[in-house]
């Protein structure tokens, strides 16, 4: 404990002294946007089942939150306690964040398609002892299924329902018994910039979420120089279709658009139609999400014709951008097309820059944003030439503090740097690109596979609207590799055909997959990351029709 105490110390010092760590808390953002723009709206949210719509002033979100702070302090929740809302991107998920911020509480987001199983693992291992749920979303009924879940989570005192009747309703957090009068109570209550504010669970692209822990200083110092890569401010409008449950939401979504003092429009339910009617609506200039985000809005606007002529900045993040979208998306959006690459324990990374050579957009990830490095090593730690492949790891800033009760779970060494289970390559100007995770290597018969470039030039098919290749095992070679497709609809993919593809991209035929399925969706997190653990069970058992090359 001693040694983690000098370490946190030691990393406090230097981040101090590079400016990286400013001591601020959100709040202090809240405080000068509601000074400088107390009208101008904050919130833009529509929930899409009912149609209401929601515009919240910077000036009423600060008095909302206030109010949410008292009721949740009278309920007993005080400093360090956490607050769990499972919650679409709706306008009272931003509320809670700010309200537990004003009193010292930790927020934990959970994802909306959380059940029984993952919930009462992650409110138990919180230690939660507050959960907001919806009354309904997607015809799905939450305060049953928590209902169902109390008698085994003793430490969870109230649950409240955003859509919901009497007591219980979350419109009951915005009557405090002591009035409003009591907001001046609030004052010094905050969280400090080194608390923990947020417990956001690992997405679980390997089966086992962890209990990611950050605090203002870590996640404010990864915020400041994103948005002065991208040249985001004040006048800028944050479009959100990603989940605000999930870090890319969460920290992008939520979180820099009050930074900023700019409007966020919430998107709660992804549809490409919705999000480009939602652009243009309200004029948004920036917007974020993984792969599928981009690829859906791309194809709807080359469709429709309907453009979306505000939208300044497309960051995609989540996954490697398969080439050929990154050049159709530019053409058919008309918006920079940023590649990005980080994780809930860092946020973004890397970025490109808007105006980077088209190379560095479609062949990598992106260079380190200032107050994070980056190193490639081998398996002995060394680090590898440039171009040549390794475990990447990451120092800085906006590295997160640790895994809720599990300190065994963290991979950073006595240096600072984390382990991130990322393969990479970097070139000679600093930019990676993601080769895939250490355990998603396909080894065969001695050779790695380079996955992503065989996943990229397969999405190049006309056919193929998604695709992700895994390892299954072979007992001559190790492993074979399994690509499984999503189709364009109405179109068809052979095995032969895919290999006459690949091998007129000049593909070596020793890294062409020896099987394709093809399947109507492809497992992903709640992110829209990729489950590639349950593709490699699938093609271990046959895959779902059994069908091969």
């Amino acid at each position: 404990m001693e040694f983690e105490r000098n370490r946190l110390l030691a990393r406090r010092q230097a981040m101090r002294a590079a400016q990286h760590w400013r001591d601020e808390t959100l709040l202090d953002h809240l405080a000068r946007a509601v000074a400088r723009v107390p009208d101008k709206p904050a919130i833009v949210a529509r929930r899409s089942e009912t149609g209401e719509e929601v515009r919240i002033s910077y000036r009423e979100l600060d008095r909302l939150s206030d109010l949410v702070a008292l009721s949740l302090r009278e309920r007993g929740v005080g400093r360090g306690e956490v607050v769990s809302f499972q919650l679409p991107n709706w306008w009272e998920f931003p509320v809670l964040h700010l309200a537990c911020l004003k009193i010292g509480a930790v927020s934990n987001p959970l994802m909306v398609i959380f059940r029984e199983r993952e919930l009462g693992f992650m409110l138990g291992l919180a230690e939660a002892k507050v959960l907001v749920v919806p009354a309904r979303f997607r015809g799905f009924d939450y305060p049953a299924m928590v209902a169902d879940l109390r008698s085994r989570l003793p430490t969870l005192r109230h649950v409240f329902v955003a859509g919901g009747e009497g007591e219980t309703a979350f419109d009951a957090l915005l009557a405090p018994r002591s009035g409003e009068g009591a907001r001046a109570s609030l004052r010094g209550l905050g969280a400090g910039p080194d608390d923990v504010i947020q417990l956001l669970y690992t997405s679980g692209t390997t089966g086992e979420p962890k209990g990611v822990m950050h605090t203002s200083n870590t996640m404010l110092s990864n915020l400041a120089p994103f948005a002065g890569r991208l040249g985001l401010g004040e006048d800028d409008v944050i479009h959100m279709p990603s989940p605000l449950a999930h870090q890319l939401g969460f920290m992008y979504g939520l979180v820099l658009p009050v930074m900023l003092g700019a409007t966020a429009v919430l998107q709660d339910v992804f549809t490409a139609e919705e999000m480009a009617r939602q652009i243009r609506a309200e004029g948004a200039t920036f917007t974020m999400g993984a792969t599928p985000f981009l690829n859906d809005l791309t194809e709807h606007v080359a469709r429709t014709g309907q453009g979306t002529p505000s939208l300044r900045v497309f960051v995609s993040a989540g996954a490697p951008i398969p080439r050929a979208l990154v050049a159709k998306a530019r053409q058919t959006l008309g918006a920079a097309i940023v590649s990005a690459w980080g994780m809930s324990e860092n946020g973004a990374v890397t970025t490109t820059r808007p105006d980077d050579p088209e190379e560095k957009t479609t062949a990598t990830d992106g260079c380190p944003l200032p107050g994070m490095e980056l190193r490639v090593v081998d398996a002995a730690g060394r680090a590898v030439p440039v171009g040549e492949e390794g475990r990447l790891q990451v120092r800085g800033c906006s590295n997160f503090v640790g895994y809720l009760k599990r300190p065994d779970l963290d991979t950073t060494d006595a240096e600072g740097w984390f382990d991130t289970g990322d393969l990479a390559r970097m070139d000679a100007d600093g930019y990676i690109r993601i080769a895939g995770r250490t355990k998603d290597i396909i080894i065969r018969g001695g050779e790695n596979i380079p996955v992503v470039e065989v996943e990229g030039l397969l999405f190049r098919h006309p056919a193929v609207a998604e695709v992700a290749i895994v390892g299954y095992p072979d007992a001559r070679l190790g492993e074979r590799a399994c690509a499984f497709v999503r189709l364009r609809e109405g179109a068809s993919l052979s095995f032969a055909e895919m290999v006459a593809h690949l091998e007129a991209q000049r593909m070596a035929r020793q890294y062409i997959p020896e099987r394709l399925e093809i399947v109507e969706e492809l497992p992903r997190t709640p992110s829209g990351k990729i489950q590639k653990f349950r593709l490699r069970e699938m093609a271990r058992e046959g895959g779902p029709s059994g069908r091969g090359g």
